[in-house]
């Protein structure tokens, strides 16, 4: 099976972050003009949301096409979930003459199916403690499998200000180009504007994204140093920056919904996740009473997560999802009453069950938060659609 390749590839890791840079990078691309293709996992609602062409989901003829193609190609090369989809989308990419593709890395880097393609930049988010059974249980042992996307020769981004040893020491063994945030480009936030510092030079009175959370800066930081590093092929203009990050969207990531309540929907499913998640929350301003409908998987660091949203949540709403790894929410309940909590939480069946107990219980001024896995925000999602 061959695949044609994209002018640009951009691939992007990393603990956390990694959808939003792949969202700001998409979005401003489009503004620019360019053919762009995103490739992201897991998906909230439909698979399709995997695959975008020109920003929107591949419809179901495309990607049947592309995964008739790889079973035609595997022979008796046995393939995963992730492999399989990973390839179908590269097959589709391949026929769409793209001038980028940006690629998000499933689980870790060194290994995962995305490495498989030669990046011409290569974006690291961030670095912390979450699949600890696959990559590793240190920030270092992490550090090195998320460094593995990184090319000889070839940019290799890192979106915060502490990267492991390891991830650096590979990047300087392979000798990629390796940039740093806060060290060889950065960002100065300003009342409702912002500048960012690149190689190129800044990008001054930037609108701050439409994703919301202060952290977003940094991820908008490594999407803009990615794009500095292609600009003799794809050159972008400061008003397309500034319409990509004023359009972009990304359901899930401290996605507020309309009315009151007020309910808010987050993935943060690891600790690092949670800590952005209680600094957004705070950021959101005062609300009476704050009810988390929560579900989380049983190989996640679940006492981690709820010590990162301490006094942040007032009501505990713990469910179970339908999911062969969840955690039961009798284990979730446990967890919580160990810190305290035991006075304040009530177990559901379901994710379904919890909303609604959460949304008859929560007065106007309340907030009402569903967070802990992806699978618990896309049923809420279904439900308040």
């Amino acid at each position: 099976m061959a695949i044609a390749r994209s002018k640009v590839t951009i691939t992007v890791g990393g603990t956390n972050g990694k959808g939003s840079t792949c969202a700001m990078l998409e979005r401003i691309l489009l503004e620019s003009g360019y053919r762009t293709g995103s490739y992201s996992s897991p998906h909230l609602l439909r698979y399709n949301e995997r695959v975008r062409l020109q920003g929107d989901q591949a419809d179901d003829a495309a990607l049947v096409r592309s995964f008739e193609q790889v079973e035609a190609a595997r022979g008796a090369t046995p393939l995963t979930y992730f492999e399989y989809g990973t390839l179908a989308a590269l097959a589709l990419f391949g026929e769409s003459e793209l001038d980028c593709a940006i690629l998000e890395v499933g689980l870790g880097g060194r290994l995962d199916a995305v490495n498989i393609v030669d990046a011409d930049v290569s974006v690291v988010t961030s670095i912390d403690l979450d699949h600890q059974a696959y990559l590793g249980d240190t920030r270092e042992a992490i550090g090195f499998e998320k460094a593995g996307i990184f090319r000889a020769g070839r940019p290799a981004i890192f979106g915060d200000r502490n990267p492991p040893d390891t991830l650096v020491a590979h990047a300087n063994a392979i000798g990629a180009k390796l940039q740093v945030l806060g060290k060889d480009f950065g960002f100065e936030a300003r009342e409702r504007q912002w500048d960012f510092l690149g190689r190129l030079g800044a990008k001054r009175a930037l609108p701050v994204p439409a994703l919301r959370g202060h952290w977003q800066l940094k991820n908008a930081s490594s999407a803009l140093a990615a794009l500095d590093e292609v600009a003799a092929d794809l050159p972008i203009s400061l008003g397309e920056v500034k319409r990509g990050l004023t359009l972009v969207q990304l359901p899930g990531r401290l996605q507020v919904l309309p009315g009151r309540p007020t309910i808010v929907l987050d993935v943060a499913h690891n600790p690092h996740a949670a800590r952005s998640l209680a600094d957004g929350l705070l950021d959101m301003g005062y609300y009476e009473k704050t009810i988390a409908v929560f579900a989380m998987l049983g190989d996640k660091d679940i006492g981690g997560v709820v010590d990162a949203l301490k006094g942040r949540i007032d009501q505990w709403f713990v469910t179970t999802v339908v999911n062969d790894r969840a955690a039961p929410a009798s284990q979730l309940a446990e967890v919580l009453a160990k810190r305290g909590h035991a006075g304040t939480t009530r177990t559901f069946a379901t994710v379904a069950s919890a909303l609604d107990a959460a949304r008859r219980e929560a007065g106007p001024n309340d907030r009402i938060l569903v967070f802990g896995t992806f699978p618990a925000v896309a049923e809420a999602l279904r439900i308040l659609r």
